[in-house]
């Protein structure tokens, strides 16, 4: 399928074999998966198992990947490169320990295209260098027993390859659900979501899910995180097929991650940009007013994108502010403690939100007085709308002691008789 976008609903948990099996049940021939195992030279050391199974009252292909003579695990954590760690992994000497170059090694002497390759490999880079922000070690000494082994291997590639397989030119993710509860490893107990999993899903929509379970493992987050073009709903799309995968353990909720294949409609093939953003804001009615202003200018340098004031009437008729603001997720951190610590508040509400742009470019266009930026928007219907800079014309307008209008109409007529168009305006 040419143009094809797929959507991940993650709506309990997500893991390798649960996206291969929803790639599967979505119409990916189980062969493909077969000539991806063999691609990768471990047609003698891994087995995959294709079947339907229930989860709950859904039917779900469920994935099985049978190495050294016994079924896959969830996959967690790493092997420290002390020897001590190895003998609290009862299953470690069936499960050979393998270094990020090895796994990378053996992704780059695959029989496969090179961008299922770079694609498979960016997914465990980002995967080791999350496992060695957890640990406090380099990526070099980052050392995987099962995440390393064959079948995890196949998890990433075989999902890499899928995609590429059924034509996926776009894939978007729901926003992801955090269960909580513990979870035994080779190093301990920890606390569930693990360490690297939350790490993997820095900058990514998430939700709270009541769920005593570790329904996201660090393979399914270091996929998703990394092959997602956009977080957010289901873009418009028409749909073609829906897969289910099943994952391993019986919940409460069907354990089952979904798959929507689907083509854009006509109208929506100008690609939309989506970008994953928060939206802080908070009410006061007791903050004198020249705080607003230094507020204002702290907010925009600490990283939100946008701020703005609105005026409100509060409880018991007292006039009040409400102080918003629009940032990057990783953002969202340091701009609520500003707010709490530079405002009367005592309290920030924050929402997700995804925010779809048109595609951009600037130009540099040459005016009487000066180089002015010119900042182009493509609309779905092709055509463009341009803008000129208002620093720059600004800038331009006090240096020439001129009109700030005459400067932006000349910077128009210059990207008009650049461009040969003529864009409408703001």
């Amino acid at each position: 399928m040419s143009g094809t976008i797929a959507y991940f609903d993650v709506f309990v948990g997500a893991s390798g074999d649960m996206i291969l099996g929803a790639l599967v049940d979505a119409g990916l021939p189980p062969d493909a998966l077969l000539e991806t195992i063999a691609a990768l030279g471990l047609e003698n050391a891994v087995e995959a198992r294709v079947e339907k199974v229930h989860k709950g009252a859904i039917a779900a292909t469920k994935v099985t990947l049978i190495t050294h003579g016994e079924p896959d695990r969830p996959h967690t954590h790493l092997r420290l490169p002390h020897t001590h760690h190895e003998h609290a992994h009862e299953h470690e000497h069936e499960h050979p320990h393998r270094s990020l170059s090895e796994i990378l090694n053996i992704i780059g002497r695959a029989r496969l295209p090179e961008e299922v390759k770079s694609r498979a490999q960016a997914v465990f880079q980002r995967l080791a260098e999350a496992e060695a922000r957890v640990h406090g070690m380099d990526t070099t000494d980052v050392h995987f027993h099962e995440v390393g082994a064959v079948d995890a291997i196949v998890d990433v590639v075989g999902t890499v390859a899928g995609l590429h397989t059924l034509g996926v030119e776009r894939v978007v993710v729901s926003p992801i659900p955090l269960t909580h509860g513990y979870v035994d490893t080779a190093h301990g107990r920890l606390p569930i979501p693990a360490p690297a999993t939350l790490l993997l899903l820095e900058g990514v929509p998430v939700r709270g899910l009541d769920l005593e379970a570790e329904t996201v493992t660090p393979t399914g987050a270091a996929l998703l995180a990394t092959l997602a073009d956009a977080f957010g709903p289901v873009p418009p799309m028409t749909v073609r097929r829906v897969g289910h995968g099943a994952g391993m353990m019986d919940l409460p909720l069907p354990n089952v991650l979904r798959l929507l294949l689907g083509e854009e409609p006509t109208s929506h093939k100008e690609p939309l940009d989506a970008q994953p953003l928060v939206v802080l804001s908070t009410n006061v009615d007791d903050m004198p007013g020249e705080w607003f202003g230094p507020l204002f200018e702290d907010l925009l340098a600490a990283g939100a994108w946008d701020v703005w004031f609105t005026p409100v009437q509060m409880k018991k008729g007292r006039p009040g502010i409400v102080i918003s603001l629009v940032a990057p997720p990783e953002q969202a951190a340091t701009l609520r403690r500003l707010l709490l610590e530079r405002t009367t508040t005592l309290g920030v509400r924050e929402e997700h939100v995804t925010r779809w742009c048109l595609p951009r470019e600037t130009h540099t266009v040459s005016t009487p007085w000066g180089p002015v930026r010119v900042k182009v928007a493509r609309l779905p219907n092709g055509a463009t709308r341009a803008k000129p800079e208002f620093d720059d014309c600004l800038a331009l307008a006090r240096a020439h002691n001129i009109s700030l209008h005459d400067v932006y109409r000349a910077a128009l007529r210059a990207f008009q008789h650049s461009s040969q168009k003529r864009p409408s305006e703001y």
